[in-house]
């Protein structure tokens, strides 16, 4: 029987960023079916690798690892093909055919593209601000930001924050309920920061019946009607008409394809 949820442990002896977003990027292939990333970052011991593995035994999830100590990266992959458990080794075949080309062995040093320069502190203040502003929780953020986002609920404002963030982007962004007035912040932001995220009916009700059924919800539930979904476009569509930002469609849109719209907007 096909699997409806899949569970990834991204393993690292850094941060674990670019096997997240590995994994992310294919995930998006399988939209909406439900992959599950868990990070374990900065891992340095052999038994910090074991007790991981311990666990992604017992779920028969997927291990994806960015080791770049040959000492853990071999116990790994001694350890998970031991335990008969899915691993993919994202860096090590890469490493390897490098050190052959260029005919000397890698620094095996990890975090070295995380150096704490200017550019890695930009990025971490952007995620900072992106969770601190996050749905309007405190409408000061949309004055601030680089980038406000404003849609209904499900158009990908979060993830899409957080991508941008990675970027560099301070992004706040702002949900557009019809039974709640928008803060005057939204209509007193210059135009040209704020982006609209639209989507199908078809794709939001598709999206929202798995959002209702990871909850353990009924999919009749009036946040997944079409009727329910027309009224919130409709009332979407408006506000966004009233502001005059520019509107993108995320219908069957990966997050990562719409970050580079938005992105192509703002460096124009």
């Amino acid at each position: 029987m096909a699997a409806s949820s899949v569970t990834v442990y991204v393993v690292s002896d850094s941060a674990g960023d670019t096997g997240e977003l590995a994994v992310r990027a294919a995930a998006a292939q399988f939209h909406p079916l439900n992959v599950q990333i868990r990070r374990a970052g900065f891992i340095q011991r052999r038994e910090g690798i074991d007790t991981i593995l311990d666990i992604a035994e017992t779920e028969q999830a997927i291990v994806l690892f960015t080791l770049v100590i040959p000492e853990l990266r071999d116990h790994m992959a001694r350890e998970t093909a031991r335990r008969h458990i899915a691993a993919i080794d994202l860096l090590g075949p890469l490493i390897g055919q490098m050190e052959r080309q260029f005919g000397r062995e890698s620094r095996h040093e990890p975090g070295l593209n995380h150096k704490l320069d200017a550019g890695y502190f930009r990025k971490v203040e952007a995620v900072e601000f992106a969770v601190r502003y996050d749905d309007a929780r405190d409408v000061a953020g949309v004055m601030k930001a680089d980038i406000v986002l404003t849609g209904v609920s499900r158009t990908s404002k979060t993830p899409l924050s957080m991508v941008l963030a990675h970027k560099t982007y301070k992004v706040a962004n702002v949900p557009l309920v019809p039974e709640l007035t928008p803060p005057k912040e939204l209509f007193q932001v210059p135009t040209r920061k704020v982006v609209g995220l639209t989507i199908r009916p078809d794709a939001l009700n598709a999206i929202r019946k798995e959002r209702l059924k990871a909850l353990g919800l009924p999919n009749t539930a009036s946040y997944a009607t079409p009727e329910r979904i027309a009224q919130e476009l409709a009332y979407a569509h408006d506000i966004m008409e009233r502001i005059g930002c520019v509107i993108i469609d995320v219908s069957n849109k990966a997050v990562e394809e719409t970050a580079s719209l938005i992105m192509e907007h703002f460096e124009q």
